[in-house]
């Protein structure tokens, strides 16, 4: 039998017309096709600004940055998603404060939250995970009460909806990633949504070696970063974009194929999707029930991978990363619902071109060995 992979990004003849177009122009960067990605994101997101740079990583770190969160502030964040999540807030020297996850919805839970703040939080990143907009109402009113900025880690969400608003434009800010396992892709590359024009600005300046729009090439009235995106990878987030309801679309098409085929399976949780939310699904996560261990989760893994599916543990708890775990003392135990969860989750293949048959096979071997 075929292998089937576990993620493939949706490309089309027309994302590459999009991009041989631009290699035919001397606008390789900083051009046209980046204004115009930048414009149509913000009309889909229905914010007033969207900054492009290379990657969600870099949005975040740019925002950490803009908004002046530095030594001896607090960032609190969710330990269950990727590092990125966190590593933004180490990287202007800040302190990353974990507050752990609804064991059902598997988002960060908003009152471990409240639990959390200090007189020296200065923001909230919450995220959405696997493609459900965290229940962001109870998180925004903590936050405003005591003068607290909340960034949106939207990576994984890309056209979902919390009450009829689209993911990143809840906020005071938003965040997207474009790896090629998202929803869109442009190879590398990630997007800031806002509707605060100081925000972007400086995101704008920031991710171009701290350059004013109106300033020459070689003057830099602040520091900044190489975090700029292309005009190729431009192009081709500009085609996918055109897309975006066709490929969404898609992977609800597999989602409900999963749902369907696995419907009775008692031995497997899925994440409960909340009422306020449309859901843009991202992955296709399994959680085995408690009877499981992560030793049997890690076995089924390389024993779907052996016989051509793939498949991965997803996430591992931020906490417990070396480097983390290392550097701040955390060790098991700390955040009990995300070790429980993250032990044992399973992303199983997803992606637009699994057919029926696909997913009847995945399934199939997947109950075999549980």
């Amino acid at each position: 039998m075929n292998d089937i992979p576990l993620a493939r990004p949706d490309i089309t003849q027309h994302e590459i017309d999009a991009v041989v177009e631009v290699l035919q122009t001397p606008n390789l960067s900083l051009g046209p096709k980046m204004a115009e990605f930048e414009r149509r994101f913000a009309e889909y997101c229905g914010t007033r600004h969207a900054v492009a740079v290379s990657s969600g990583t870099a949005a975040l770190h740019l925002l950490i940055r803009g908004y002046g969160i530095g030594p001896g502030d607090e960032v609190i964040t969710t330990p269950f998603s990727f590092v990125a999540s966190a590593n933004c807030a180490l990287f202007e020297g800040a302190k990353v404060v974990f507050a752990d996850v609804d064991p059902e919805t598997w988002n960060i839970d908003p009152a471990r939250i409240e639990a959390a703040i200090t007189e020296r939080t200065k923001a909230i990143i919450p995220v959405d995970v696997f493609g459900q907009i965290a229940d962001l109402d109870p998180i925004l009113e903590l936050a405003r009460s005591r003068g607290i900025r909340v960034i949106e880690d939207s990576c994984e969400a890309l056209g979902a909806r919390y009450k009829g608003q689209r993911a990143g434009s809840i906020a005071d800010a938003g965040v997207f990633g474009f790896y090629p396992n998202k929803q869109i892709t442009t190879g590398e590359g990630g997007m800031i949504v806002t509707s605060d024009e100081d925000a972007a600005r400086l995101a704008c300046s920031h991710r171009n070696q701290g350059r004013d729009t109106n300033g020459g090439w070689l003057a830099h009235p602040r520091l900044g970063y190489n975090y700029r995106l292309s005009d190729i990878n431009c192009a081709l987030g500009l085609a996918q974009l055109e897309r975006a309801e066709e490929i969404l679309a898609g992977r609800k098409r597999v989602a409900e194929m999963y749902l369907k085929r696995l419907a009775d399976e008692p031995r497997l949780h899925r994440q409960r999707i909340i009422e306020d939310v449309d859901v843009s699904w991202f992955v296709f996560v399994v959680r085995l029930a408690d009877d499981y261990g992560p030793e049997d989760r890690d076995r089924m893994l390389t024993q779907l991978r052996d016989r051509g599916i793939g498949c991965s543990n997803y996430f591992a708890p931020i906490h417990l990363q070396p480097f983390y775990a290392n550097e701040f003392g955390y060790r098991e135990g700390d955040f009990p619902a995300t070790e429980a969860l993250a032990a044992r989750t399973m992303a199983l293949p997803f992606h637009t071109q699994l057919t029926e048959s696909d997913v009847d096979r995945i399934c199939t071997e997947l109950q075999r060995l549980l």
